[in-house]
């Protein structure tokens, strides 16, 4: 199971990123140099879609969010952390090593 943190970008994000766009980056290199940051970007249109990152646990997940310069100082909106199931990554050895209750709930009996 992986972490995955949502932000949503405050109104005009690109201005008010960039004076705290360094201190950012230092932050997400200091998870991804521990190997608790495995990704992280803003979608294609980062004001309305926000941005995303994924991390190897949900503790490292807050962390990050609790000090992250973008957080602190208005440049998201609002942010959600969600567990996330991932079904293909390189240490996934074989479909059936999903298990199923975690991809497709059992139907209630009718």
């Amino acid at each position: 199971m992986k972490t995955v943190v949502f932000y949503k970008s405050a109104d005009d994000v690109a201005v008010k990123a960039r004076p705290h766009f360094a201190a950012h980056c230092a932050r997400w290199k200091e998870f991804a140099d521990r190997g608790e940051l495995l990704m992280i970007g803003p979608f294609a249109n980062a004001q309305e879609d926000g941005s995303m990152a994924v991390f190897t646990t949900r503790a490292a997940a807050e962390e990050f969010v609790r000090g992250d310069p973008f957080v602190l100082h208005g440049v998201v909106r609002n942010w959600t952390i969600r567990d996330w199931n991932e079904a293909v990554a390189p240490e996934a050895v074989a479909p059936e090593a999903v298990a199923p209750e975690a991809v497709a709930p059992e139907a209630p009996p009718e």
